[in-house]
């Protein structure tokens, strides 16, 4: 076997079979085969009834299908009748003339010369009918009947020659005997070829003549039920081993190894190693082609059954090059070795291959920058009026923060950006607002900083609320009084109107005097510079 590695390569590593052959096949059960392995149809039909007369009306071809030893007894008897019968006639004519009386009177003219018993009848039959002419039996000119006789004699026996010598010849020379010299290997095997699960099964010449335009072709015999409850005894199903690609057409020059892909459209697409023990089936190949020598179309037959199917083997190579030759080793036609091949069906193996990966398992903390991101937004402007919304803006916030958030964000709209008196004053009303985290307290500001969850956040942006405007404190604006008292009435007006999100608005340090600390009230800054 390292031999025949080392010539076809490693794709043939025997995986379980010893150097003798190539697999020791198990015991086969007996069954009955539709097809049987030399190819005859066990098939008897019975109960023709009146259709017997069909056999007689197509008498050449019932002849030619006979059995060798029923063609020789007919070609037998049909001679020795028809030699019989001709030779009776002879003496009949020489009885009613009285050539028997006359025999050996010299001074008698008979109808045939020296035939005065059957005997002597019956040799100057064959000597006419061979057409050897001892000249000793011979016809006269005075017997017109024997003339006619010997016509008839001739027509009938050129007749009998033609039929049976022509049906002699035809069975002999019978296409049937060339697929004699035509090898199928004595089981199928299935295994992977190309990345594919195949059926595969080889076919050999052994003549040197060709067989021309030799076609192979595979049927399965199946018994089922279709769905309206029909019951199919055998039911035939075409193989497909290459007819769309042209490879069912054989150069039949050396053994070939023929291959059924297992495929969606094959019988065989949910036939697993497990359900071939239990299936019945048999695989009937037919291989055709035109005799090289006699031009006549020859049909070479064999059949496979379930327990003739081999799972995970391949053939055993017979092909090597010789000096100037190949050589094909018969020996090894019908050896095969095993080989790695999966047990699934290729059904099974494509719902496999097909369903869908896991999906990756997300980590039930966020991450960072997930963190980050919404700690961001949470803290944002947009973030605290989303507050305000849920129940923690608006009315739960101090009124005073209420009313310097919205003097403020008054204030960076107007045009001039001053903080002055008569905060109810003249101006066109704002058509929008701009909001940022300057206008808050330094301390609420840093409240983005606080890594915490979104639940804590609420919760310590109310504490820091709540500790940076005490309930009763006043402020004293830089800006008038005027200013605050009319911008706190605006503000508690307008604080249901802020946007959800922040909106982008010029630079609020240009508008507001240049830091964001200046926007704030008197009080605010101390606490701010305290700390």
């Amino acid at each position: 076997m390292s031999a025949i590695r080392r010539k076809f390569g490693e794709d043939y590593q025997v995986v379980n079979t010893n150097q003798a052959v190539g697999f020791t096949a198990p015991a086969k059960r007996k069954r009955q085969r539709f097809v049987d392995k030399n190819g005859r149809c066990n098939v008897q039909h019975g109960n023709l009834g009146g259709e017997t007369s069909r056999y007689i009306s197509d008498l050449f071809t019932t002849l030619v299908d006979l059995k060798w030893r029923w063609n020789l007894l007919i070609f037998l008897l049909t001679y020795t009748v028809a030699w019989l019968i001709m030779a009776f006639m002879w003496w009949i004519i020489a009885y009613i003339r009285g050539d028997i009386n006359h025999g050996h009177d010299e001074s008698y003219t008979p109808c045939v010369a020296n035939v005065y018993n059957f005997p002597s009848a019956f040799l100057f039959f064959i000597e006419t009918e061979a057409t050897i002419g001892y000249g000793y039996r011979y016809i006269t000119e005075k017997c017109p009947e024997g003339i006619i006789l010997f016509l008839f004699q001739s027509l009938l026996g050129s007749i009998v020659d033609a039929f049976l010598i022509g049906c002699m010849f035809i069975k002999m020379s019978q296409p049937k005997k060339r697929a004699e010299t035509l090898m199928f290997s004595q089981d199928a095997v299935i295994s992977q070829r190309d990345g594919k699960l195949c059926l595969m099964f080889r076919v050999g010449n052994l003549r040197n003549s060709h067989m021309v335009s030799a076609q192979i072709r595979c049927k399965l015999i199946k018994s089922r039920q279709t769905p309206e409850g029909e019951f199919l005894p055998l039911d035939q199903r075409e193989l497909d081993v290459g007819f769309g690609t042209g490879a069912d057409q054989l150069f039949l020059v050396s053994p070939l190894t023929i291959c059924h892909e297992i495929n969606p459209k094959s019988p065989f697409f949910d036939l697993s190693k497990r359900s071939l023990m239990n299936e019945q089936f048999e695989i009937v190949v037919i291989l055709e082609g035109i005799v090289e020598t006699t031009g006549m179309t020859c049909q070479a037959r064999t059949s496979y059954t379930e327990d003739e199917v081999l799972w995970g083997h391949r053939f055993l190579p017979v092909m090597s090059l010789e000096d100037g030759f190949f050589r094909v080793d018969y020996s090894q036609f019908h050896n095969t070795f095993e080989v790695n091949t999966p047990p699934l069906s290729v059904k099974e193996q494509e719902e496999n291959t097909s369903l869908p990966s896991p999906a990756p398992i997300t980590p039930l903390s966020p991450s960072f920058g997930e963190t980050r991101g919404r700690r961001e937004r949470i803290f944002s402007l947009g973030g605290v009026s989303h507050f305000e919304e849920q129940g923690l803006g608006g009315g739960r916030l101090p009124s005073k923060l209420q009313r310097m958030s919205s003097r403020n964000g008054k204030e960076s709209l107007r045009p001039g950006g001053g903080g002055g008196g008569g905060g109810g004053g003249g101006g066109a009303p704002p058509t929008e607002k701009a909001y940022s985290t300057g206008d808050l307290p330094l301390r609420v500001q840093r409240l983005g900083s606080i890594p915490c969850q979104p639940a804590e956040a609420e919760e310590q942006l109310k504490l820091q609320l709540r500790a940076v405007v005490k309930p009763g404190s006043e402020t004293h604006p830089s800006g008038g009084g005027g200013g605050v008292s009319g911008g706190g009435e605006r503000g508690e007006h307008d604080q249901h109107r802020l946007p959800l999100a922040s909106v982008p608005s010029p630079n609020p340090m240009a508008t507001a005097g240049g830091r964001p600390e200046d926007n704030l009230p008197a009080k605010l800054r101390r606490m701010n510079a305290d700390r």
